[in-house]
């Protein structure tokens, strides 16, 4: 992987985990928006890339401004407005994961692009997961109303197209649910709303942020070593190795740390504003 700045002029791809890289707690630092203003305006995309779905992005994340995005952690993709990639559920691995969770009574969110769909008896309880959790926030917390506006209370999840499903509470481990669902499902941490209790994102094996990058860059003809991908989970752990230019946020598992190039600071320190200028995006 490139470890320097590529040739001045070259037009780079940055890509943005958002939880705990560009956002802390759902609130975007003013620094960040002005580096990704000045790398734009500079002639670079910069796009996020993000667990979350379409619909579990508000206007605060989305307001600097970007040429796409990754969302579901790669299982969808977005430039210009032009979808490259939408992969959902297939109609059987969706049957048994809806099943395998309400066999457990687990607090669960089905996550399409369109919205945020819950089994209607677990609303309230979701509800308390996050409002708990956003409480913790430095600042004035906006993370919960963000999620919980985009939730709607569905019966029959098992017939909604989902890319991706978040648990806030499950009564037994993440693997003990992939198990019960079988072959064709894998499980990463969550990055919201995992203290103390079984949770973790389910998600399509084999399909990653990385593919999301690769989809983008084919799209613009941007070649991979001019790519830059921030991230600091484990669903970041792909598009850090991936990426030209792999940086972990300071604090990330020694897994995500070992596969980037550099470190940035977190959030509150702003510190996508350093990693930009000695990367020479502005």
């Amino acid at each position: 992987m490139n470890t320097t700045p590529s040739t001045t002029g070259t037009i780079r791809a940055v890509f943005l985990d958002v939880d705990g890289t560009y956002a802390d707690y759902g609130v975007v630092p003013d620094g960040h928006v002005r580096a990704v203003r000045a790398a734009r305006e500079a002639g670079h995309r910069v796009l996020l890339c993000t667990g979350r779905p379409v619909s579990m992005l508000p206007d605060s994340i989305l307001a600097a401004g970007f040429d796409g995005l990754v969302a579901s952690a790669g299982a969808y993709v977005e430039v210009a407005g032009t979808v490259l990639v939408d992969r959902r559920f297939p109609a059987e691995l969706a049957a048994r994961t809806v099943a395998a969770l309400d066999a457990h009574d687990a607090v669960y969110v089905l996550e399409a692009q369109e919205a945020l769909h819950v089994p209607p008896a677990a609303l309230e309880r979701l509800r308390a997961i996050l409002d708990a959790h956003f409480r913790q926030a430095p600042e004035c917390p906006v993370g919960s109303s963000a999620i919980l506006d985009a939730v709607h209370p569905t019966a029959k999840r098992a017939a909604v197209p989902f890319a991706k499903v978040s648990v806030f509470d499950s009564p037994v481990a993440m693997e003990c649910l992939v198990r019960d669902i079988g072959g064709g499902i894998a499980v990463v941490a969550n990055s919201v709303a995992d203290e103390g209790r079984h949770a973790g994102e389910l998600y399509q094996r084999g399909i990653s942020k990385a593919d999301g990058v690769a989809a983008v860059i084919a799209h613009l003809g941007i070649a991979r070593e001019n790519t830059v991908a921030v991230g600091d989970g484990a669903n970041d752990l792909e598009m850090i190795a991936y990426a030209g230019v792999g940086i972990a946020i300071e604090g990330s598992s020694p897994e995500v740390l070992a596969v980037a190039d550099r470190t940035a600071a977190r959030p509150r320190q702003e510190g996508l504003v350093a990693a930009f200028a000695e990367l020479g995006l502005y």
